[in-house]
């Protein structure tokens, strides 16, 4: 059994089996924990999938995206045998992702999907090839720490019902639509997205880069709990649930659990790890005041988090919930609409970053039939007002995102709910937000980032992830609610996904 597993590997080019022996397989390949070794564990644990099935779903999704392949993705990953031509980005106004004002006269050297140099318009660089900006805006791309690649564009029904490689081709739709939307990167805050994540790195499919939480981790009862209540109690030794098995949650009571399901998802490649340590607003059965997980649990889940080097962040929206996470040294706290003073102090004093999303219960907010949803929506818009005046009273490092989720028609309104800010911040400070200070909060991962260059600004040494488009920040945003209109170059990586200059 071993040796026909192993052979297998080797036949998917995984392990090399010259020189082998039992115990001492060699990789030809760097680190695969996120690869495909972990994605056959991954289908096996959680989604109960043979291996022939699991191979037959990813070879029919390689099958069905094999057109959108794009020849400059597939050429980086080959070695080059001569250093490729710089491209020359020039007459343009540059924003750099740091907050000020764009610059005229600067142009932008690129070479390997990273950004060589930005020099004056008048010094030359030889044998370059030159894209012409036309006067327009160069800004770097948009990122999006709360973005649920797998979750946002199904409804709760098809994501609880639907097999799992229909879930993948849906989301693998939706990242290109993203990427096209001009948002190079976003952070998974929960869902079984590294698969995904893998076929966008390795230029199967288009997409933004996805730093992947993983699964959820849930108490019983808690906002990751989607059994029905005919499902209770759950005995010992019972099987997975589905939301477990499919991987958008795994439910964790006590803290020998929550460090074993974290530790899952840590194996799996998560970057960070998501915790819910509060009731929401969707939920079916944990009320919005509700304050889950104990501070041993929490305390559980960050250890196990900081001795792989990254961080835990919380979906919480109460103060005793983000009082609690914060002791327990939570370094993210998602939502937190609810927060008092003595929370956003507590922040503040700790260094706490605090990733906001603008609820207001207008016309893209979800629609609930029930009572209780609505008055909880309407709660959380009223916070999320007073969120934002103290985030800037007390000048916390506030991030942007969407947290769209199992709504298909908003997925379109990504840009739109950055270009919102504005009602909080100037332009340019929202500006800020969605690319140079997002790109400093996913590098929260540390040694877990599987993209240790800079993100979100426009300075040597960064990726190549950018945008050219009409508009002037130093007045408004909306020209990013727009993408389609207004957005005329859109590069990932010195890729360009779509030109139109």
């Amino acid at each position: 059994m071993q040796n026909a597993l192993r052979q297998s590997w080797s036949q998917q080019g995984l392990f090399s089996l010259t020189g082998a022996t039992p115990g001492k397989v060699q990789r030809r390949r760097g680190c695969e924990c996120g690869g495909t070794i972990m994605q056959i564990l991954h289908a096996r644990v959680m989604a109960d999938m043979s291996r022939r099935q699991f191979l037959g779903g990813a070879v029919a999704m390689a099958a069905a995206f094999s057109g959108m392949t794009r020849s400059a993705g597939a050429a980086s990953s080959a070695t080059p045998k001569t250093p490729p031509r710089p491209v020359v980005i020039h007459n343009c106004r540059l924003f750099d992702g740091t907050g000020s004002k764009p610059q005229l006269g600067m142009k932008l050297v690129l070479r390997g999907g990273m950004i060589e140099d930005i020099i004056p318009e008048s010094e030359p660089v030889n044998d370059a090839e030159l894209i012409d900006a036309g006067g327009k805006l160069l800004m770097p791309g948009l990122i999006d720490v709360h973005w649920h690649t797998m979750l946002a564009a199904i409804n709760q029904v098809t994501a609880m019902t639907s097999d799992v490689g229909y879930l993948y081709l849906v989301a693998a739709k939706e990242a290109q639509n993203t990427l096209l939307r001009g948002f190079t990167t976003i952070r998974d805050p929960g869902g079984p997205a590294f698969a995904l994540k893998r076929a966008i790195d390795e230029g199967i499919i288009d997409g933004p880069r996805i730093y992947p939480s993983g699964a959820m981790i849930s108490q019983t009862s808690g906002h990751g709990d989607f059994r029905m209540r005919s499902d209770l109690p759950r005995a010992g030794a019972a099987d997975l649930a589905l939301v477990e098995r499919v991987g958008v949650a795994m439910i964790a009571d006590g803290a020998d659990e929550v460090l074993r399901r974290v530790r899952e998802q840590l194996m799996l490649g998560a970057s960070q790890i998501k915790i819910l340590a509060g009731g929401g607003v969707a939920s079916m059965y944990d009320p919005l005041d509700s304050t889950q997980y104990t501070e041993a649990e929490l305390k559980a889940a960050v250890a196990a988090a900081s001795d792989w080097n990254t961080y835990v962040m919380a979906h919480v929206y109460t103060p005793t919930g983000i009082q609690r996470c914060i002791r327990a040294g939570v370094k993210s706290i998602e939502h937190g609409q609810l927060a008092d003073e003595e929370s956003v102090k507590m922040m503040h004093d700790t260094d706490t970053w605090w990733s906001l999303q603008p609820f207001l219960q207008d016309e893209d907010a979800n629609f609930y039939p029930d009572d209780a949803r609505r008055q909880a929506q309407h709660e959380v818009a009223q916070g999320t007002v007073h969120a934002y005046e103290m985030a800037q009273k007390y000048n916390i490092h506030t991030g942007w995102g969407t947290d769209v989720l199992f709504n298909a028609n908003n997925t379109r309104t990504q840009g739109k709910q950055l270009a919102k800010l504005t009602r909080f911040y100037d332009p340019l400070t929202v500006l800020k937000q969605g690319t140079g200070m997002n790109g400093e909060y996913v590098a929260l991962a540390g040694a877990r980032d599987p993209y240790p260059h800079t993100l979100g600004k426009l300075e040597k040494g960064a990726y190549a992830d950018l945008i050219i488009a009409d508009g002037d920040p130093e007045k408004n945003l909306d020209f990013v609610a727009n993408p389609e209109q207004n957005f005329h170059l859109i590069m990932k990586n010195g890729v360009v996904y779509k030109n139109t200059l």
